[in-house]
């Protein structure tokens, strides 16, 4: 698979990724471990090279990861995420100093890794100076257990403070054809400062892929249950511009989650999305993104749909929007 510089820190990583929290967190019941490494070996042997992981997807998560990665160790990027109380999204968030230093020394376990490749602030923490963060960080790449500094889902300030301190090689926003907010600053701001972006929720929690319709049920514990988006009323009219991508994609024999992906590497060299999946069949579509190349006339056909039909409902809950792009 193509691989991709992310900015301007010497980071590179296959043009998709692998996204693994669904593997233990948010989508329901947990992947079995072994069905699990058996997955993220295939993403491998299939060219993907960067595998997200966080502590707050549960000590599993990591520790699948670790254990699935560890043939092939040295030849790809593990990212994996700070920033919450006892990694517990739901206990608010704590990205002090010493909690920092405390995550990667545990992640450093869980991944029987000597460092970590990329180490990302899940959320902007209000209660603690970007200073303070981005300085906990830059103490760990001193000492060699951390390569690479990223924020989740954070506003201009302080991504433009934190890069002041310890200079960010990525960005990981949700960023699809479903969810298009970041073009509006974020974009530009990264590029003005040589900062890679890592889409998550690249084909928008599913949406995307045309599998998902207003007859649709999750299963208990899956976030999409209590997300605005995926309402019944909102997904009805979502649905209707997942048709018209499809016609794009019939065209270029590609599937809709296939130019949803494409469709993201086109707009920028220095993105890399990290789309999710516990499924083999589904890996290897999400994989065959990074071959469809959409011309000029496609992205014009596409810039039309979206315009045409925007999306309905808000990405996340009221409490949950409080947490982004701070």
């Amino acid at each position: 698979m193509q691989q991709r510089k992310l900015g301007n820190s010497g980071l590179e990583v296959s043009a998709i990724g692998l996204g693994c929290m669904g593997l233990t967190f948010g989508y329901g019941p947990a992947t079995d471990k072994r069905d699990g490494i058996a997955l993220i070996r295939a993403a491998y042997e299939r060219g993907v090279t960067l595998f997200d992981s966080a502590e707050a997807y549960g000590q599993a998560n990591e520790e699948m990861v670790g254990e699935a990665v560890a043939p092939f160790r040295d030849k790809i990027v593990i990212a994996t995420k700070f920033g919450f109380k006892d990694g517990d999204a739901k206990a608010g968030l704590d990205s002090r100093p010493g909690r920092i230093r405390q995550v990667a020394e545990q992640s450093l376990k869980r991944l029987k890794s000597d460092r970590i490749d990329l180490f990302y602030q899940h959320r902007v923490d209000p209660n603690v100076p970007m200073e303070d963060v981005a300085g906990a960080v830059r103490d760990l790449i001193a000492e060699g257990k951390v390569k690479y500094f990223g924020m989740c889902e954070a506003g201009v300030e302080a991504i433009t403070r934190a890069h002041a301190v310890q200079p960010l090689s990525a960005l990981q926003s949700e960023y699809s054809m479903f969810t298009r907010e970041p073009e509006q600053e974020i974009l530009p701001l990264l590029e003005k400062l040589g900062i890679g972006f890592i889409p998550f929720s690249p084909l928008g929690k599913g949406f995307l892929t045309g599998k998902i319709d207003a007859g649709t049920s999750f299963a208990a514990g899956d976030i999409r249950n209590t997300l605005p988006r995926f309402a019944d009323e909102a997904r009805e009219a979502n649905h209707n511009l997942v048709t018209l991508i499809g016609e794009v994609a019939a065209r270029k024999n590609a599937t809709p989650a296939q130019v949803a992906l494409a469709w993201l590497l086109a707009q920028k060299p220095w993105i890399a999305p990290i789309p999710g999946t516990t499924k083999l069949h589904r890996l290897e579509e999400n994989v065959g993104g990074a071959t469809v190349v959409l011309t000029a006339e496609d992205l014009q056909a596409l810039a039309d749909v979206l315009a045409r039909v925007p999306v309905q409902g808000e990405r996340y809950n009221a409490q949950q929007l409080k947490t982004v792009n701070r």
